[in-house]
């Protein structure tokens, strides 16, 4: 489907609504989230500025894999993920940003007993759900991709609704239609935030009075929040990944006993190799890939794609993700004028058609995400950082 052609994302006068008319909001952070966010509020007749402190994408959105998937055994995020992965399809088009259908692999080797378990048990509780997920062993998955290597592969899981996006391209599409819509853009702006009432102060010490601000500037939520007096429990960590050349038409393929997962990309294929345990600085974190990155993740690539042994790497770069206490994010008001979106272990451009929306629909005056209420800590809490794509149960 074109997105283009589509109602939703139409800009014209007639595409508004009387929901939100007469909020005031601003929205910190146009990365995925918030420029959707920026987007469905515009769309409701809700006054919106967007603000970020470089341009659009220009954080861990754009450093992001662009891998979606409906992998999730618990039924509220099965659902979040299955509104996302349609929204994808429905605004996706030759004029507005690609999204490629491909299935989505997650496996454990032989000997490594507890995500063998896990993966097992995660496909139970899925089809429970009523979300289409089979297990598969090692003959049946090398029989289905052949490009795989299967012969150490204890268990696989394989969901069709999955696919892979170009974060940055979405998140471009979602600001300008926002803007066709109503918002005001202004990137290269960083601002502080401060409550009671809801406001935030430009660069030039001046203030933007507001009804509502919504605070999704990923690993800078945490200081952003701090600096109002607003505690939030969450971690940044830093996670690595390159494009290397290959030819890999599918599957996305998460290799949990190895670390690593990958997908086919434009200009090859694109490979991560998930979490560095400790919490990372936002603003002093290297944003380059550690010297022996790519060499190491080549070579366990190699173990499960031979064809990619001989790959090259493209490029090789660094980025940040958000942890929490229990891996589920932070979505929702932390203070009466105040909203938050962070915490997302890696899952937030995924997830972002349908959390965007959720809360555009929340700040307009619809219920929120409760599991994902904000609040629920007091934002001191000690805990560790793991990988948010284990598939291990939270």
């Amino acid at each position: 489907m074109n997105g283009a052609d589509d109602p939703e994302l139409a800009v014209g006068a007639d595409a508004f609504t009387e929901q939100g008319s007469g909020l005031e909001v601003a929205v910190v952070g146009a990365g995925a989230i918030g420029a959707t966010a920026a987007y469905d509020l515009a769309r409701d007749g809700v006054d919106v500025t967007l603000y970020d402190r470089g341009g659009v994408a220009s954080g861990a959105t754009g450093r992001a894999a662009g891998i979606c998937y409906d992998v999730f055994a618990d039924g509220l995020d099965a659902e979040l993920a299955g509104e996302a992965i349609e929204r994808f399809r429905t605004l996706s088009g030759d004029d507005t940003f690609p999204f490629v259908e491909c299935p989505y692999v997650w496996l454990a080797r032989e000997g490594d007993a507890t995500r063998t378990d896990a993966i097992r048990d995660q496909v139970q509780r899925m089809q429970d759900n009523g979300i289409v997920a089979l297990e598969m062993d090692a003959d049946a998955l090398g029989e289905r991709f052949p490009a795989l290597q299967t012969d150490d592969v204890a268990v696989a899981g394989i969901a069709g609704a999955a696919g892979y996006a170009d974060p940055a391209a979405y998140t471009a599409c979602l600001a300008a239609a926002a803007t066709g819509a109503g918002a005001t853009l202004e990137t290269d702006t960083p601002v502080g935030v401060r409550t009671d009432p809801a406001r935030v102060i430009r660069p030039d010490g001046s203030i933007h009075e507001v009804d509502t601000v919504l605070v999704a500037a990923g690993a800078r939520t945490k200081a952003l929040l701090a600096d109002a007096g607003v505690p939030l429990a969450v971690k940044p960590y830093r996670v690595q990944a390159l494009v290397m050349d290959g030819d890999l038409p599918e599957p996305m393929c998460y290799d949990a006993t190895g670390e690593f997962y990958l997908r086919p990309h434009q200009n090859g294929v694109l490979v991560g190799d998930g979490t560095e345990n400790r919490e990372a600085d936002p603003g002093g974190y290297d944003r380059d890939a550690d010297p022996d990155f790519a060499a190491d993740l080549r070579e366990r690539v190699a173990h499960r794609v031979p064809g990619l042994a001989d790959g090259d790497t493209e490029r090789a770069w660094a980025g940040l993700c958000t942890a929490t206490p229990d891996r589920d994010p932070l979505v929702g008001a932390v203070r009466d004028g105040l909203y938050v979106a962070t915490g997302f272990q890696g899952h937030g451009f995924m997830r972002a058609p349908s959390i965007g929306q959720r809360l555009a629909a929340e700040i307009c005056g619809s219920s929120g995400i409760d599991a994902f209420d904000p609040t629920r800590f007091d934002g001191d809490e000690a805990f560790d950082i793991v990988d948010g794509m284990s598939p291990e149960p939270n």
